[in-house]
């Protein structure tokens, strides 16, 4: 079978998964700054052939890319927004997970002048809970709109009960960045860690809900919904410790004195939490997430309400954690879908914008539940 080549950037654990699944229907080249994660990668399916880079540095970055016309891109957040710059100036299609703090929007014009199709936040949150918004959004005038998400380790343990998918500093990121949500049409912001409440789940019990800075494009590509918000889930007494760790300065960035040696302090807890939250290459891990989208059916004129519930745990059959399964096979599904020609606009399009097209929006969902992450919808009419 000739199969497309694609150059996936990234080997971490969901760069990993994305390479492994996409070996089934392209040609995979996989890029990453570690040679020991390309070994580990290369080990476990040798057709993938793999190559050390570092995307700061442009040249090699221009020459890595240059033979490959679709790139999926899993670099951290931080260096997300000029990497794909560069990418988009050469001409490349992406699929983009990196999750970077800019507005990928600003990148269109640029986009469409380049004629590449940029399909980013595709990951599981941002991401479906974008794309299900965005498919409900083209038959309902919707009132409201709440995700509640959350990566979770099935064991808990003494005292933060988290271990991270990604880098701490990352996570210490989302704990930090303050939270924009929509509130009567006003974007409203707040402290992260704000607005805790205790949320039941079938099957987990209760979780701890507060305040991210998750709503991301939605922002600006949905302004018409007047009440939008975003919460991360933890166990509950979660935040208690990290709002303590806030308190006392350990997240600053201003250095500090130690012994005649200036460090920040958020480098030093980063160090500390990276062992305590460092996820296991074996332990078990869940991801939860529930999206809730209310409004009006234009046809019936029905009030309604729409839930999506999804519960995934750590595949030990490939050794995938649901963190990679759940964001990685979002990434991976669009990426075929792209291949496949179902989507073909020109631009930069975050997932609300894919979840428009009624047959992108199953492609994505049956490519899931193919592999395993199911959503389960529920659905209740005039409030019955």
């Amino acid at each position: 079978m000739n199969m497309t080549p694609v150059l996936v950037i990234g080997a971490g654990m969901v760069g990993r998964a994305m390479a492994l699944d996409l070996a089934t229907s392209f040609h995979v080249t996989c890029a990453d700054f570690s040679g020991q994660q390309l070994a580990s990668l290369a080990k476990e399916n040798p057709a993938i052939q793999t190559v050390v880079l570092d995307v700061r540095n442009a040249e090699d970055l221009q020459n890595t890319i240059k033979p490959f016309s679709l790139v999926v891109c899993a670099v951290p957040g931080y260096l997300g927004f000029a990497t794909l710059k560069q990418l988009i100036e050469a001409g490349k299609n992406v699929v983009d997970i990196s999750f970077f703090p800019e507005n990928g929007l600003e990148l269109d014009s640029l986009a469409r002048e380049k004629g590449v199709t940029i399909l980013i936040d595709c990951g599981v949150a941002p991401g479906m809970d974008n794309l299900i918004l965005g498919y409900h959004n083209t038959t309902l005038d919707v009132r409201s709109f709440e995700c509640l998400v959350g990566g979770l380790p099935l064991h808990r343990k003494w005292p933060f009960e988290y271990k991270a998918p990604f880098s701490p500093i990352d996570v210490i990121e989302e704990y930090t960045r303050p939270a924009r949500y929509v509130e009567n049409g006003v974007i409203v912001t707040r402290p992260a860690l704000s607005d805790a409440e205790l949320v039941e789940f079938e099957g987990v019990g209760t979780l701890e809900a507060f305040n991210t800075d998750g709503l991301r494009s939605l922002l600006f590509t949905m302004p018409h919904i007047p009440d939008m918000k975003e919460k991360t889930l933890r166990y509950p007494g979660h935040i208690g410790w990290i709002k303590a760790l806030q308190a006392v300065g350990f997240f600053s960035q201003e250095p500090i004195s130690i012994q005649g040696a200036l460090i920040r302090p958020l480098d030093f807890t980063s160090q500390l939490l990276f062992t305590e939250w460092k996820l296991g290459t074996h332990e078990a891990e869940r991801t939860v997430m529930r999206v809730t989208v209310e409004g009006t059916d234009r046809q019936t004129g029905i009030e309604t309400v729409i839930c999506y519930d999804l519960y995934d745990e750590y595949d030990p059959k490939t050794n995938t954690s649901s963190m990679a399964r759940t964001t990685g096979y979002t990434a991976t599904a669009i990426a075929n879908m792209f291949r496949d020609g179902i989507f073909t606009e020109k631009g930069v399009f975050p997932p609300e914008h894919i979840g428009q097209k009624e047959e992108c929006f199953h492609y994505i969902l049956n490519y899931l539940s193919d592999r395993g992450v199911l959503y389960h919808k529920s659905q209740k009419d005039n409030g019955k």
